[in-house]
């Protein structure tokens, strides 16, 4: 890092910088120049953060020149992470993008839910998600069937061959959800959960990490940090729209400049949520695409199979005969554009 002194710094205040960095094994070098001392510090951050620096009298300002995100960064891993369940399917690298689609929540009609995955399956998709504890904004609205939906999730996958994918809103649930569930996921309004972080980075099992409403890049790859701390490594991210102030025809503005910054930055394979992005329906097949284009590692999609009737998101999610025209045509435009890149690496290397 470097620390930027102010130009009345005194030298005794500019050698008490330079004393506790040297104290906490920091390689230092300083410049004195017309106006500022600058001070470049080589060294560990977590024996002396810039925080504590910046309390010192006479420090004007720090630079980091390493992301704080240090086992998310592609610095420490330049190789992308692929993470491989026991059936096969691999996200992340080289690997063709994956495809999770089901309802936002897990109804009383298991009928409904496996027509749903049995459609996901006719149509190439690995994952099956869908909610058991909804958090929702009003205590009025529909919350969530608990571990009766957990069982009907994992009954519908084990028919259907599919990998299931559930939200886990409270750490009190992790034990009973890892008996049912192949994928954590870690909704936006729990990205800086940071108790609920620790214990999903304290079990064995991938997480789906989603972006937080008004998450900064750095923010959301720092909370995947808190979870990677704990020696889980096994983490998605999920970019799923964050909130902005327009708001008349889209739910949220879909942040696809995201997946491309995330990629040169960190190692960890990203997945597009367009449902949520967008939080309209027709919006879904382009801010899909658009997602694969920029070098998503996976799509989320919301299919439900009577929209209209759905207890929560029926707006944004798909039917199943609209999610097979759509998921046709996502299949083949990711199939042209999976060879391509294929293609483009075999020339490249």
């Amino acid at each position: 890092m470097i620390i930027i002194m102010e130009p009345r710094a005194t030298q005794e205040q500019i050698q008490r910088v330079i004393t506790l960095l040297k104290d906490n094994d920091f390689e230092v070098r300083y410049n004195t120049g017309d106006v500022h001392t600058v001070i470049d510090a080589i060294g560990d951050k977590t024996t002396l953060t810039p925080g504590r620096l910046s309390a010192l009298e006479g420090v004007k300002e720090i630079k980091v020149i390493r992301e704080p995100f240090r086992l998310a960064s592609r610095d420490r891993n330049p190789e992308d992470t692929v993470i491989t369940f026991p059936n096969g399917v691999k996200i992340g690298g080289n690997n063709k993008p994956v495809s999770m689609i089901g309802p936002c929540s897990v109804e009383e009609d298991y009928e409904g839910l496996l027509k749903v995955a049995q459609a996901g399956k006719e149509m190439g998709c690995e994952f099956l998600r869908g909610g058991a504890f909804k958090p929702r904004t009003s205590p009025y609205d529909f919350q969530g069937h608990g571990e009766k939906a957990l069982q009907y999730m994992k009954k519908a996958c084990d028919e259907t061959g599919l990998l299931s994918v559930s939200e886990i809103m409270d750490a009190c649930d992790l034990d009973m959800m890892l008996e049912y569930i192949d994928v954590l996921q870690i909704g936006a309004r729990n990205v800086q959960n940071f108790k609920l972080l620790k214990a999903v980075g304290k079990c064995n099992k991938p997480v789906i990490l989603k972006r937080g409403l008004a998450s900064t890049i750095r923010e959301f790859l720092l909370a995947a940090e808190h979870i990677m701390y704990q020696g889980n490594t096994n983490v998605i991210l999920c970019e799923r729209g964050i909130r902005s102030f327009d708001s008349a025809f889209t739910r949220n503005v879909m942040d696809i400049a995201s997946i491309p910054v995330i990629k040169k930055y960190s190692h960890l394979p990203i997945i597009v949520d367009p449902s949520h992005g967008t939080g309209q329906r027709y919006l879904i097949e382009p801010l899909a695409k658009a997602g694969l284009v920029v070098g998503a590692d996976g799509i989320m999609i919301e299919v439900h199979h009577d929209p209209e009737n759905a207890l929560s998101d029926g707006k944004q999610s798909l039917s199943i005969p609209m999610f097979k025209d759509v998921m046709g045509r996502i299949n083949s435009f990711n199939n042209r554009l999976h060879y391509e890149k294929t293609c483009l690496s075999a020339n490249v290397e």
